[in-house]
């Protein structure tokens, strides 16, 4: 009994260990979200002004800055647990991949609302992020050509699809440009990071190169 219980612990410690360090990340990420929102309304709302600013040369500093500033507890409050989940559902493919598809949804999806937005508006929010992982998800099983992320990507979409409605300029006072280019860059981060997961999944797949004797 003893070799068995031994034996089954490196196949189940992985997961664990995979699972702890998704939920360590986004909800420490989210955590920061919230210290940041409680410093901006102690501050009157004054950290909002680092928002991006449409083709604006001080407005251009948003786009490292906005997916991080609220505009006020409600804005946050929406978008808690769009980011919680997707965010936990893409860390667990990976944390250095995870940052990776982040970083591209918030360089390309910050650059996007910075050339469209209207004159003179002001973009704050992770809803960039959160339609960025949204369409990551949801596509990256197209081109990695994986059953696995195909089923998730079909729950994803049966869960938050109808968010997708997001994109199109519906209210005045929400960011459809953030919604849309973040959406845009999240399937040009699963095409990017497709031709890698194939090349992984094949080399796990491939039988062991024969012993050469001589």
């Amino acid at each position: 009994m003893t070799l068995g219980t031994s034996g089954a612990q490196p196949a189940t410690q992985p997961r664990r260990s995979r699972w702890a360090s998704a939920a360590m990340v986004i909800g420490g990420f989210v955590a920061v979200l919230y210290v940041i929102e409680a410093v901006d309304v102690a501050s009157g709302l004054a950290l909002d002004r680092h928002g991006i600013g449409p083709r604006s040369v001080d407005g251009l500093q948003g786009v490292a800055f906005a997916p991080l500033l609220h505009h006020g507890w409600d804005h946050l409050f929406a978008n808690t647990v769009p980011l919680l989940v997707l965010g936990f559902v893409l860390m667990l493919s990976g944390i250095a991949r995870g940052l990776a598809v982040t970083a591209v949804v918030w360089i390309v999806g910050g650059l996007g609302t910075w050339l469209t937005g209207e004159t003179a508006s002001l973009h704050v929010g992770a809803s960039i992020i959160v339609f960025g992982w949204l369409s990551y998800l949801i596509v990256r099983g197209v081109f990695a050509r994986d059953l696995g992320q195909l089923l998730v990507g079909v729950l994803v979409l049966l869960v938050y699809g109808s968010a997708l409605w997001g994109v199109l300029p519906t209210q005045e006072d929400v960011s459809w440009q953030g919604h849309l280019f973040g959406a845009l860059a999240g399937v040009l981060a699963a095409w990017m990071f497709a031709g890698a997961a194939r090349r992984q999944r094949a080399a796990r797949t491939l039988p062991p190169s024969p012993t050469l004797h001589r």
